[in-house]
Protein backbone atom coordinates (compact mmCIF):
# COMPACT_ATOMS: atom_id res chain seq x y z
CA UNK A 1 0.00 0.00 0.00
CA UNK A 2 1.34 3.23 -0.79
CA UNK A 3 0.05 6.94 0.66
CA UNK A 4 0.24 9.95 -2.11
CA UNK A 5 0.88 13.28 -0.08
CA UNK A 6 -0.72 16.60 -2.28
CA UNK A 7 -0.50 19.60 -0.60
CA UNK A 8 -2.67 22.62 -2.48
CA UNK A 9 -3.19 26.06 -2.20
CA UNK A 10 -6.15 28.21 -4.12
CA UNK A 11 -6.12 25.21 -6.76
CA UNK A 12 -9.53 23.27 -5.80
CA UNK A 13 -10.65 22.44 -9.75
CA UNK A 14 -7.08 20.77 -10.32
CA UNK A 15 -6.77 18.89 -6.98
CA UNK A 16 -10.54 17.67 -7.70
CA UNK A 17 -8.91 15.92 -11.13
CA UNK A 18 -5.68 14.77 -9.52
CA UNK A 19 -8.00 13.17 -6.63
CA UNK A 20 -10.40 11.67 -9.11
CA UNK A 21 -7.47 10.48 -11.10
CA UNK A 22 -5.90 8.67 -8.27
CA UNK A 23 -9.71 7.02 -7.65
CA UNK A 24 -9.98 5.98 -10.86
CA UNK A 25 -6.33 4.23 -11.43
CA UNK A 26 -5.34 3.64 -7.44
CA UNK A 27 -8.37 2.81 -5.64
CA UNK A 28 -6.42 1.24 -2.76
CA UNK A 29 -3.82 3.94 -2.20
CA UNK A 30 -4.22 5.91 0.84
CA UNK A 31 -4.57 9.61 -0.28
CA UNK A 32 -3.69 12.85 2.49
CA UNK A 33 -4.11 16.29 1.07
CA UNK A 34 -3.59 19.35 2.59
CA UNK A 35 -4.67 22.34 2.30
CA UNK A 36 -2.22 25.92 2.57
CA UNK A 37 -4.47 28.49 3.91
CA UNK A 38 -6.92 28.29 0.92
CA UNK A 39 -9.50 30.58 -0.04
CA UNK A 40 -11.51 29.10 -3.02
CA UNK A 41 -13.26 26.43 -0.92
CA UNK A 42 -10.31 23.98 -1.51
CA UNK A 43 -10.86 22.77 2.52
CA UNK A 44 -14.78 22.31 3.00
CA UNK A 45 -14.78 20.23 -0.53
CA UNK A 46 -11.50 18.30 1.03
CA UNK A 47 -13.87 17.52 4.35
CA UNK A 48 -16.26 15.94 1.83
CA UNK A 49 -13.61 13.20 0.73
CA UNK A 50 -12.36 10.27 1.87
CA UNK A 51 -8.66 10.66 2.99
CA UNK A 52 -6.38 12.32 5.55
CA UNK A 53 -7.02 15.78 5.86
CA UNK A 54 -4.77 18.84 7.20
CA UNK A 55 -5.41 22.60 7.35
CA UNK A 56 -3.00 25.45 7.71
CA UNK A 57 -4.56 28.37 8.75
CA UNK A 58 -2.11 30.19 6.92
CA UNK A 59 0.07 29.56 3.98
CA UNK A 60 3.27 28.09 4.58
CA UNK A 61 3.90 26.29 1.54
CA UNK A 62 4.52 22.57 0.10
CA UNK A 63 8.31 22.56 2.37
CA UNK A 64 6.26 22.12 5.38
CA UNK A 65 3.38 20.18 4.15
CA UNK A 66 4.92 17.60 2.38
CA UNK A 67 6.76 16.81 5.14
CA UNK A 68 3.48 17.11 7.53
CA UNK A 69 1.54 14.98 4.90
CA UNK A 70 3.94 12.09 5.73
CA UNK A 71 4.16 12.17 8.86
CA UNK A 72 0.50 11.86 8.87
CA UNK A 73 0.92 9.00 6.37
CA UNK A 74 0.13 5.29 7.75
CA UNK A 75 1.45 3.55 5.38
CA UNK A 76 5.16 2.24 5.10
CA UNK A 77 5.46 3.87 1.30
CA UNK A 78 5.30 7.41 0.47
CA UNK A 79 4.82 9.48 -2.41
CA UNK A 80 4.11 13.11 -3.32
CA UNK A 81 2.12 15.06 -6.13
CA UNK A 82 1.48 18.05 -7.33
CA UNK A 83 -1.80 19.33 -7.50
CA UNK A 84 -1.93 20.08 -10.65
CA UNK A 85 -1.09 16.44 -11.84
CA UNK A 86 -3.13 13.33 -12.65
CA UNK A 87 -1.85 10.09 -12.88
CA UNK A 88 -2.25 7.63 -15.47
CA UNK A 89 -3.14 4.42 -15.79
CA UNK A 90 -1.07 1.73 -13.88
CA UNK A 91 0.82 4.68 -11.88
CA UNK A 92 2.09 2.96 -8.86
CA UNK A 93 2.35 -0.86 -10.11
CA UNK A 94 5.18 0.48 -12.68
CA UNK A 95 7.07 2.58 -9.66
CA UNK A 96 6.80 -0.11 -7.06
CA UNK A 97 8.26 -2.83 -9.17
CA UNK A 98 11.48 -0.62 -9.13
CA UNK A 99 11.55 0.33 -5.15
CA UNK A 100 13.34 -1.17 -2.54
CA UNK A 101 14.83 -0.01 0.56
CA UNK A 102 17.15 3.28 0.13
CA UNK A 103 15.94 3.92 -3.33
CA UNK A 104 13.93 6.72 -4.37
CA UNK A 105 11.66 6.70 -7.67
CA UNK A 106 10.43 8.87 -9.79
CA UNK A 107 7.70 8.85 -12.84
CA UNK A 108 7.83 10.30 -16.37
CA UNK A 109 6.30 13.48 -16.87
CA UNK A 110 4.06 14.55 -19.75
CA UNK A 111 3.63 18.02 -20.26
CA UNK A 112 1.93 20.28 -22.70
CA UNK A 113 4.49 22.53 -24.96
CA UNK A 114 4.71 24.99 -22.07
CA UNK A 115 8.88 24.58 -21.23
CA UNK A 116 11.52 23.29 -22.95
CA UNK A 117 11.78 20.02 -24.22
CA UNK A 118 14.01 17.59 -22.17
CA UNK A 119 15.17 13.56 -21.93
CA UNK A 120 13.52 13.49 -18.73
CA UNK A 121 9.87 14.07 -20.28
CA UNK A 122 7.29 14.01 -22.92
CA UNK A 123 6.01 17.05 -24.57
CA UNK A 124 2.17 16.68 -25.67
CA UNK A 125 -0.54 18.41 -25.56
CA UNK A 126 -4.05 16.96 -23.52
CA UNK A 127 -4.94 20.29 -22.64
CA UNK A 128 -3.26 23.51 -21.31
CA UNK A 129 -5.47 23.74 -18.03
CA UNK A 130 -7.97 21.98 -15.47
CA UNK A 131 -11.01 22.78 -17.85
CA UNK A 132 -9.34 21.83 -21.22
CA UNK A 133 -8.09 18.64 -19.83
CA UNK A 134 -8.45 15.07 -22.30
CA UNK A 135 -8.30 12.62 -19.92
CA UNK A 136 -9.18 9.81 -22.35
CA UNK A 137 -6.85 10.76 -24.61
CA UNK A 138 -3.73 11.06 -22.02
CA UNK A 139 -4.77 7.48 -20.77
CA UNK A 140 -4.99 5.97 -24.24
CA UNK A 141 -1.54 7.41 -25.34
CA UNK A 142 -0.25 6.02 -22.05
CA UNK A 143 -1.46 2.85 -22.55
CA UNK A 144 0.41 2.85 -25.76
CA UNK A 145 3.39 4.22 -24.99
CA UNK A 146 3.29 1.48 -22.11
CA UNK A 147 3.47 -1.19 -24.68
CA UNK A 148 7.13 -0.70 -25.91
CA UNK A 149 8.37 1.71 -23.11
CA UNK A 150 9.79 0.37 -19.84
CA UNK A 151 12.46 0.20 -17.83
CA UNK A 152 14.38 3.05 -15.97
CA UNK A 153 16.88 5.63 -16.23
CA UNK A 154 18.88 7.86 -14.19
CA UNK A 155 16.62 10.93 -13.16
CA UNK A 156 15.00 12.31 -10.78
CA UNK A 157 11.84 15.48 -9.80
CA UNK A 158 8.41 15.00 -8.52
CA UNK A 159 6.42 13.01 -8.47
CA UNK A 160 8.26 10.12 -6.34
CA UNK A 161 7.91 7.36 -4.32
CA UNK A 162 10.50 5.64 -1.06
CA UNK A 163 9.78 4.16 2.04
CA UNK A 164 8.62 6.37 5.06
CA UNK A 165 11.60 5.76 6.85
CA UNK A 166 13.90 6.67 4.23
CA UNK A 167 12.50 9.98 4.19
CA UNK A 168 12.52 10.04 7.49
CA UNK A 169 15.94 9.02 8.27
CA UNK A 170 17.62 12.10 6.32
CA UNK A 171 15.49 14.29 8.34
CA UNK A 172 12.55 15.28 5.32
CA UNK A 173 12.58 18.09 3.67
CA UNK A 174 14.61 21.25 4.73
CA UNK A 175 12.83 24.30 5.94
CA UNK A 176 15.10 26.31 5.10
CA UNK A 177 13.31 26.59 1.85
CA UNK A 178 10.03 27.40 3.07
CA UNK A 179 7.49 27.78 1.39
CA UNK A 180 9.13 27.24 -1.80
CA UNK A 181 11.36 26.36 -3.78
CA UNK A 182 14.31 24.85 -4.24
CA UNK A 183 14.16 22.34 -1.48
CA UNK A 184 13.86 19.79 -4.10
CA UNK A 185 16.83 20.28 -5.50
CA UNK A 186 18.33 19.91 -2.14
CA UNK A 187 16.69 17.27 -0.90
CA UNK A 188 17.75 15.06 -3.91
CA UNK A 189 20.83 16.21 -3.56
CA UNK A 190 20.98 14.71 0.37
CA UNK A 191 19.66 11.12 -1.25
CA UNK A 192 22.28 10.71 -3.58
CA UNK A 193 25.10 12.15 -0.63
CA UNK A 194 23.11 9.47 1.83
CA UNK A 195 23.85 6.41 -0.44
CA UNK A 196 20.55 6.18 -2.00
CA UNK A 197 19.55 5.19 -5.66
CA UNK A 198 17.60 7.33 -7.68
CA UNK A 199 15.49 6.02 -10.56
CA UNK A 200 12.62 7.27 -12.81
CA UNK A 201 10.50 4.73 -14.31
CA UNK A 202 9.73 5.14 -17.84
CA UNK A 203 6.58 3.85 -18.15
CA UNK A 204 4.87 5.23 -15.05
CA UNK A 205 3.48 8.41 -16.28
CA UNK A 206 1.55 11.58 -14.93
CA UNK A 207 -0.13 14.66 -16.84
CA UNK A 208 1.53 17.41 -15.66
CA UNK A 209 0.31 21.29 -16.23
CA UNK A 210 3.20 22.36 -14.81
CA UNK A 211 3.61 25.68 -12.49
CA UNK A 212 -0.02 25.98 -11.00
CA UNK A 213 0.60 24.89 -7.29
CA UNK A 214 2.35 27.88 -6.72
CA UNK A 215 3.90 30.05 -9.21
CA UNK A 216 1.23 30.64 -11.94
CA UNK A 217 -2.36 30.69 -9.80
CA UNK A 218 -3.77 33.74 -12.08
CA UNK A 219 -1.95 34.19 -15.63
CA UNK A 220 -0.05 31.06 -17.19
CA UNK A 221 3.32 32.00 -17.74
CA UNK A 222 3.49 35.06 -15.52
CA UNK A 223 5.37 34.78 -12.08
CA UNK A 224 3.09 36.44 -9.03
CA UNK A 225 4.78 38.54 -7.10
CA UNK A 226 5.02 36.01 -4.33
CA UNK A 227 6.70 33.55 -5.95
CA UNK A 228 9.33 36.03 -6.95
CA UNK A 229 9.93 37.03 -3.15
CA UNK A 230 10.23 33.77 -2.19
CA UNK A 231 11.84 32.28 -5.02
CA UNK A 232 14.55 35.00 -4.56
CA UNK A 233 15.12 34.18 -0.82
CA UNK A 234 15.16 30.66 -1.42
CA UNK A 235 17.95 30.98 -4.04
CA UNK A 236 19.85 32.97 -2.21
CA UNK A 237 19.89 30.14 0.82
CA UNK A 238 20.55 27.20 -1.25
CA UNK A 239 23.85 29.39 -2.47
CA UNK A 240 24.41 29.97 1.23
CA UNK A 241 24.07 25.83 1.86
CA UNK A 242 26.02 24.63 -0.90
CA UNK A 243 28.07 27.56 -2.06
CA UNK A 244 27.17 26.74 -5.79
CA UNK A 245 24.21 26.38 -8.01
CA UNK A 246 22.00 23.92 -9.06
CA UNK A 247 23.46 22.18 -11.86
CA UNK A 248 21.59 18.58 -13.38
CA UNK A 249 22.78 16.79 -16.42
CA UNK A 250 20.57 16.09 -19.82
CA UNK A 251 18.65 13.57 -17.64
CA UNK A 252 17.80 15.72 -14.94
CA UNK A 253 20.06 13.53 -12.30
CA UNK A 254 21.64 15.84 -10.09
CA UNK A 255 25.40 16.90 -10.33
CA UNK A 256 27.08 17.88 -6.79
CA UNK A 257 29.69 20.44 -6.77
CA UNK A 258 32.10 20.23 -3.60
CA UNK A 259 31.20 22.39 -0.47
CA UNK A 260 34.34 24.22 0.40
CA UNK A 261 35.00 26.32 3.12
CA UNK A 262 35.43 29.97 1.81
CA UNK A 263 36.09 33.44 2.74
CA UNK A 264 35.59 36.31 0.85
CA UNK A 265 38.13 39.87 1.76
CA UNK A 266 36.75 42.73 -0.41
CA UNK A 267 37.87 46.37 -0.36
CA UNK A 268 35.70 49.16 -1.16
CA UNK A 269 32.86 46.90 -0.56
CA UNK A 270 29.40 48.72 -1.22
CA UNK A 271 25.81 47.38 -0.31
CA UNK A 272 25.11 46.34 -3.61
CA UNK A 273 28.01 43.96 -3.87
CA UNK A 274 27.72 42.89 -0.47
CA UNK A 275 23.72 41.90 -1.15
CA UNK A 276 25.31 39.73 -4.70
CA UNK A 277 28.45 37.96 -3.18
CA UNK A 278 27.34 37.44 0.47
CA UNK A 279 25.85 34.09 -0.33
CA UNK A 280 28.67 33.04 -2.49
CA UNK A 281 30.85 32.36 0.56
CA UNK A 282 30.76 31.38 4.35
CA UNK A 283 31.90 34.50 5.78
CA UNK A 284 32.71 38.12 3.43
CA UNK A 285 34.80 40.47 5.56
CA UNK A 286 34.70 44.32 4.43
CA UNK A 287 36.26 47.86 5.34
CA UNK A 288 33.29 48.98 7.37
CA UNK A 289 34.41 51.11 10.21
CA UNK A 290 31.30 52.63 11.16
CA UNK A 291 29.38 49.37 10.58
CA UNK A 292 27.01 51.43 8.37
CA UNK A 293 26.90 49.00 5.25
CA UNK A 294 27.18 45.92 7.96
CA UNK A 295 24.37 46.82 9.89
CA UNK A 296 22.59 47.88 7.16
CA UNK A 297 22.41 44.88 5.53
CA UNK A 298 22.17 42.45 8.19
CA UNK A 299 19.02 43.95 9.63
CA UNK A 300 17.17 43.76 5.88
CA UNK A 301 18.22 40.61 5.51
CA UNK A 302 18.51 38.38 8.71
CA UNK A 303 14.51 37.77 8.08
CA UNK A 304 15.17 35.85 5.42
CA UNK A 305 17.45 33.24 6.55
CA UNK A 306 18.14 31.07 9.72
CA UNK A 307 21.58 31.63 8.67
CA UNK A 308 23.21 33.84 11.78
CA UNK A 309 24.41 36.46 9.64
CA UNK A 310 26.52 38.29 12.17
CA UNK A 311 28.61 35.12 11.53
CA UNK A 312 28.96 35.64 8.16
CA UNK A 313 29.34 39.44 7.20
CA UNK A 314 32.40 40.50 9.45
CA UNK A 315 34.64 43.82 9.28
CA UNK A 316 37.93 43.93 7.71
CA UNK A 317 40.50 43.10 10.90
CA UNK A 318 41.30 39.96 9.48
CA UNK A 319 44.75 38.46 10.76
CA UNK A 320 44.59 34.53 11.21
CA UNK A 321 43.15 33.68 7.13
CA UNK A 322 43.17 30.07 8.01
CA UNK A 323 42.02 30.48 11.33
CA UNK A 324 38.45 30.09 9.96
CA UNK A 325 38.32 29.62 5.94
CA UNK A 326 40.39 27.26 4.18
CA UNK A 327 40.06 29.33 0.71
CA UNK A 328 41.15 32.71 1.10
CA UNK A 329 39.22 35.00 -1.91
CA UNK A 330 40.65 38.64 -1.66
CA UNK A 331 39.99 41.39 -4.35
CA UNK A 332 39.22 44.93 -4.75
CA UNK A 333 35.27 45.71 -5.26
CA UNK A 334 35.58 48.67 -7.87
CA UNK A 335 37.42 45.96 -10.22
CA UNK A 336 34.59 43.49 -9.69
CA UNK A 337 32.86 43.01 -13.66
CA UNK A 338 30.38 40.69 -15.10
CA UNK A 339 33.20 38.19 -15.91
CA UNK A 340 34.87 38.55 -12.26
CA UNK A 341 31.24 37.54 -11.17
CA UNK A 342 30.18 34.46 -13.04
CA UNK A 343 33.90 33.14 -11.68
CA UNK A 344 32.86 33.68 -8.03
CA UNK A 345 29.53 31.38 -9.26
CA UNK A 346 31.85 29.09 -10.63
CA UNK A 347 34.82 28.90 -8.34
CA UNK A 348 33.61 25.85 -6.65
CA UNK A 349 34.50 23.63 -10.43
CA UNK A 350 37.54 25.80 -10.66
CA UNK A 351 39.19 24.61 -7.37
CA UNK A 352 37.68 21.34 -7.47
CA UNK A 353 39.24 20.82 -10.79
CA UNK A 354 42.78 22.80 -9.44
CA UNK A 355 43.09 20.15 -6.83
CA UNK A 356 46.04 22.59 -5.40
CA UNK A 357 46.47 23.85 -1.98
CA UNK A 358 48.77 27.32 -2.11
CA UNK A 359 48.42 30.61 -4.10
CA UNK A 360 47.43 32.00 -7.27
CA UNK A 361 46.17 34.65 -9.44
CA UNK A 362 42.78 34.54 -11.08
CA UNK A 363 41.25 37.38 -12.74
CA UNK A 364 40.92 40.10 -10.07
CA UNK A 365 41.17 37.53 -7.40
CA UNK A 366 43.88 36.62 -5.31
CA UNK A 367 43.39 33.31 -3.55
CA UNK A 368 44.61 31.16 -1.12
CA UNK A 369 44.14 27.54 -0.90
CA UNK A 370 45.32 26.37 2.74
CA UNK A 371 42.89 23.22 2.13
CA UNK A 372 40.18 21.54 -0.25
CA UNK A 373 38.43 19.91 2.54
CA UNK A 374 34.90 19.03 1.30
CA UNK A 375 31.97 19.13 3.48
CA UNK A 376 28.82 18.72 1.64
CA UNK A 377 28.51 15.22 3.24
CA UNK A 378 27.70 17.20 6.61
CA UNK A 379 24.54 18.60 4.87
CA UNK A 380 23.08 15.39 4.44
CA UNK A 381 20.77 15.03 7.44
CA UNK A 382 18.30 18.21 7.74
CA UNK A 383 18.46 19.26 11.43
CA UNK A 384 15.07 20.80 12.10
Amino acid sequence: MISFIIPSYNNLQHLKNVYTSIQKHEPQAEVVLLDDGSTDGTWEWIQQQDCIKFRSEQRVGHTILYDKGIELATNDIVGILHADMIVGPNYSKNLLKHLKPQTVVCATRIEPPLHPEGKEKIIRDFGMDFDTLDVNSFEEFVKDLQVVEGGTSRGMFAPWILYKEDFQAIGGHDPLFAPFPYEDSDIFQRWIMAGYELIQSRDSFVYHLTCRGHRWNDQVGQDDDYYKIVSQRAARNYLRKWGSWIKNDELQYPVINPKYNVGFVIKNCNLELLTALEPWCDRIYIEDEMQVITTHYIDVEQKNTSYDLTKRVLITGYNDPQGENDIVVEFDARRVTQQSFQIVQQLSEILKESGEVGEFELDIFKVTVHSLTEYQTELVVCKH
